[in-house]
């Protein structure tokens, strides 16, 4: 059968079908050349930064660390190169597996393993961790033959801080460790500048000076941009910018007289602030016990933090910095001066002292051995009158003494360039309104003012608060804020700039007035409590002791009673200046337990001034009587500073000792200034002593959480709406 076509309807559908053809083809090309405009005009600039970060790789360079080092030059903290074996979590299929293989080539022991699995909770799986630190040459060498077995393992050169001079020092230079969680959570805060400079950085500043002076000491970071090939090796350098290293700390301490006051202390608990009055230079900031923070460098391992961390004597507490005390007799100048400045009580005003104060059915004590008999204002500090003073606070009130007393530092931050200092406490009536949970906790009772008059009751300070005091009232009232380091030297533009003490508006107290109690403290060394301390020193000076309760006693219940337990005893406590005619230092210094400040804290004080006024450093046997508080005046042949070396060396880490004194060496050395001579000109950094330790005991094993450094406190809470009951302990 024939079929019959539409010729003309199979031409139309033919140009309709190729019409259609050609649409489609013209839509693709028209998709290709939209797409391709779009990525060769609109998205230009993001994908030639792309191609060229596929290219080329920005590896950063971390600068070196900056030096801390002591006024006279001595190295503090510094750096040293060590390799270190490296596993990268993400490029390691089993890595229990591979550790027990490493393990074969390289020693890795249990405390490797404990701290690499901590590393690995705070840090994420793609970064390289160490598993091993400080490796020998021979361990290098016998990876580098084995190296093919292990995918994911490398070996890397790193930095590592260093501590020469090991635990002392150690509460005011802190210590750096590896960036946690935390801190790279709070650096999402930070400028993208700061951020950016802190790329390839793993370790940051934790405490003290380290933590403070972290921009200053971290440096600049510096980069290299290397072409790679397509499987990610190098093939050239394209331009790189060296690392810019952290500016050097040049710090007011005396290293030497540091090192001395920590020996000093023996193995007893306590902190010592030793101040220049003329600038708020700090000359000696000691808390004891100390620990040594090389250990926190490359990651404490489980057993020495609980040795810290479990340890009662919580070495991990700066107690001159946050531990807070009551202040004992220390505080009994300052209510004399208040009385002067208010007109509450003329100097020559005499009390009769019967041992005994009454108020509300309360009787106050008087300390063993005080005497009665009539007394004006000298005679009162000199003795340390307790009954003059408890009369003397019951007059003024509580808020007429914090009012009085808060300008001299006391309650609140003195603003030393160090974080985490605590305000102790200065009572008041709004203080307790503010504070108390319940409406009978809110309200202040008269018996709770007695007690404030001899240092006791709700009076809680650091030491730093009581050496600014010292220090403020030294100077007639002259007023500066503390500071450790004097001067920040660039190294890359050898530039130096001052960070001396900012001076605060001085206190409005009459010169006459200020004489009265500077003359009654020296005559507290010349006929008073620290009489037989003072025989025989070579310049004049003014100082008071206190004995603070660090227990009140509940009714009924003796002091001897508590006596066997040594935690229980009364704190020592001194507070002095020298030279009386004008003051260079002034210092206030606490020992836990140890009794009568006459018997403890005085004895490390006379020490204190024969080192930096008479150049003077105590003798073996008197350093030894000292640590148990068995000393008066000193004992022995004194040596000459000079002559005395730097105790306390790292001489277990050669390698570090031996950076600290090559970096040191940059610069010829120079002779320690006297600290009697004003404010010495800094001389050019000097190495180490060579590494030494002094005989005698060694310093205790440590304790505390860095975070849990809350001070312990003292304060005594009101019997029935008065004082704590006293036995007098204020001498």
């Amino acid at each position: 059968m024939t079929v019959l076509k539409n010729l003309h309807q199979e031409l139309a559908r033919f140009r309709l079908r190729l019409v259609a053809a050609a649409a489609f083809v013209l839509l693709c090309f028209g998709l290709l050349v939209a797409r391709l405009s779009f990525l060769q005009i609109a998205q230009h600039d993001a994908l030639l930064e792309r191609a060229e970060t596929n290219r080329v790789s920005v590896v950063p360079i971390v600068p070196n660390r900056g030096l801390i080092v002591d006024r006279n030059g001595v190295v503090l903290a510094s750096n040293y190169s060590a390799y270190t074996l490296e596993i990268t979590p993400s490029k390691v299929p089993d890595l229990e597996r591979t550790i027990d293989q490493l393990s074969s080539v390289i020693e890795i022991q249990a405390r490797d393993r404990r701290r690499f699995k901590r590393l690995m909770e705070e840090s994420k799986n793609f970064e390289s961790l160490p598993i091993r630190t400080k490796l020998t040459d021979t361990e290098v060498a016998r990876f580098a033959a084995q190296r093919f077995r292990f995918p994911g393992v490398d070996i890397k050169a790193r930095l590592f801080r260093s501590y020469p001079l090991g635990e002392v020092g150690a509460h005011l230079l802190g210590y750096i460790g590896r960036i946690n969680q935390a801190e790279k959570k709070a650096m999402d805060d930070w400028s993208e500048e700061d951020v950016a400079n802190y790329r390839g950085t793993e370790y940051i500043g934790k405490l003290g000076l380290e933590q403070a002076y972290e921009r200053e000491l971290h440096g600049q970071t510096g980069f290299e941009e290397m072409e790679t090939s397509a499987g990610g090796r190098a093939v050239r350098r394209l331009r790189s910018r060296p690392p810019t290293p952290g500016n050097t700390l040049h710090l007011s301490i005396d290293i030497k007289l540091q090192a001395l006051v920590e020996r000093l202390f023996g193995e007893r608990r306590g902190a010592l602030v030793a101040i220049d009055p003329r600038n708020g230079e700090v000359l000696a900031f000691v808390s004891k016990p100390t620990f040594d923070p090389n250990l926190f460098v490359d990651g404490i391992d489980v057993d020495s933090w609980r040795d810290l961390n479990e340890n009662i004597d919580k070495p991990l507490l700066n107690r001159a910095l946050r531990g807070t005390y009551p202040p004992g007799s220390t505080f009994k100048p300052y209510m004399a001066m208040a009385a002067l400045n208010t007109g509450k009580r003329a100097a020559n005003v005499v009390i009769q002292d019967n041992l005994n104060y009454s108020f509300g059915g309360r009787v106050f004590g008087s300390a063993t051995g005080d005497r009665a008999g009539p007394k004006d204002m000298r005679l009162a500090i000199v003795t340390s009158s307790n009954v003059y003073f408890y009369s003397l606070a019951n007059e003024m009130g509580v808020d007429l003494i914090h009012d009085q007393l808060e300008p001299f530092g006391f309650g609140r931050k003195t603003e030393i360039d160090l974080q985490g200092e605590v305000a102790g406490l200065l009572p008041s009536t709004e203080w307790k309104r503010r504070t108390g949970k319940r409406p009978q906790d809110q309200k202040w009772y008269p018996g709770e003012t007695i007690s404030l008059g001899i240092g006791q009751g709700q009076n809680s300070f650091t030491m730093l608060q009581l050496a600014t005091a010292v220090s403020t009232l030294s100077s007639g009232g002259q007023r500066y804020r503390p500071r450790l380091v004097r001067e920040i030297e660039d190294v890359v533009k050898h530039t130096e700039r001052r960070t001396a003490s900012d001076a605060l508006e001085p206190l409005a107290l009459r010169p006459k007035d200020v004489d009265v109690i500077r003359n009654a403290m020296h005559d507290v060394t010349m006929e008073g409590t620290s009489r037989l301390v003072f025989a025989g020193a070579q310049y004049l000076s003014a100082g008071k002791t206190g004995t603070a309760q660090a227990v009140g006693l509940r009714a009924g219940q003796t002091y001897s009673s508590i006596k066997a337990d040594e935690r229980k005893r009364d704190h020592s406590l001194y507070i002095a200046f020298a030279p009386y005619e004008a003051p260079t230092i002034a210092l206030a210094l606490i020992v836990e337990n140890a009794g009568f400040g006459s018997g403890s804290a005085a004895p490390i004080a006379r020490r204190v001034f024969d080192y930096v006024l008479s150049g003077q450093y105590p003798s073996e046997e008197d350093i030894a009587k000292t640590q148990v508080g068995e000393s008066g005046a000193p004992i022995g042949t004194p040596r000459r500073v000079q002559d005395v070396p730097l105790p306390g060396a790292a001489a277990s880490d050669p390698a570090a000792a031996a950076s600290a004194a090559s970096a040191a060496s940059a610069a010829p050395s120079a002779s320690a200034p006297a600290l009697t001579t004003g404010t010495p000109a800094r001389p050019a950094p000097t190495a180490p002593v060579t590494p030494q330790r002094a005989p005698g005991p060694a310093a205790p094993s440590a304790s505390t959480t860095t975070g849990a450094a809350s001070a312990a406190r003292r304060a005594l809470p009101p019997v029935s709406g008065a004082a704590p009951a006293h036995r007098g302990a204020s001498r």
